[in-house]
């Protein structure tokens, strides 16, 4: 199975944490369910083009979380998510990423209201 997810090398957010987050947000949005079987730490360094090192920490993070299950020789696995810890998962995700925002706009003085038509913008689209 390929994870439709991506690395930016630029950025500032380490490699691990990029794919740790995308397959956190891809389990608890649903779009992967319990059980399902993830790619092995060496297809998907493959696919992302990242070390096998760094993949490997993702996957270490994310079963220390509860998110997933490795089980040696058959693979890694979705764990099993109760509905409201997903729904916390999703909200902080999302209320983290708008605080980051925030702290962009501010440091370019954007007031409080310039803030909220920017975002009001942004959602229109």
């Amino acid at each position: 199975m390929k994870l439709p997810i991506s690395v930016q090398e630029g950025s500032r957010t380490p490699i691990y944490h990029q794919i740790e987050e995308q397959i956190k947000a891809l389990i608890v949005s649903g779009h992967v369910s319990t059980g399902m079987p993830l790619p092995s730490i060496r297809a998907l360094s493959k696919d992302l083009a990242c070390s096998v090192i760094t993949t490997r920490r993702a996957y270490q993070n994310l079963e220390q979380q509860g998110y997933i299950k490795t089980s040696q020789g058959r693979g890694t696995f979705v764990a099993e998510i109760d509905e409201r810890a997903k729904k916390e998962a999703k909200a902080e995700a999302v209320y983290e990423t708008f605080r980051r925002a925030i702290e962009v706009g501010r440091r370019h003085n954007y007031t409080d209201e310039e803030l909220r038509n920017l975002f009001e913008e942004a959602l229109m689209e």
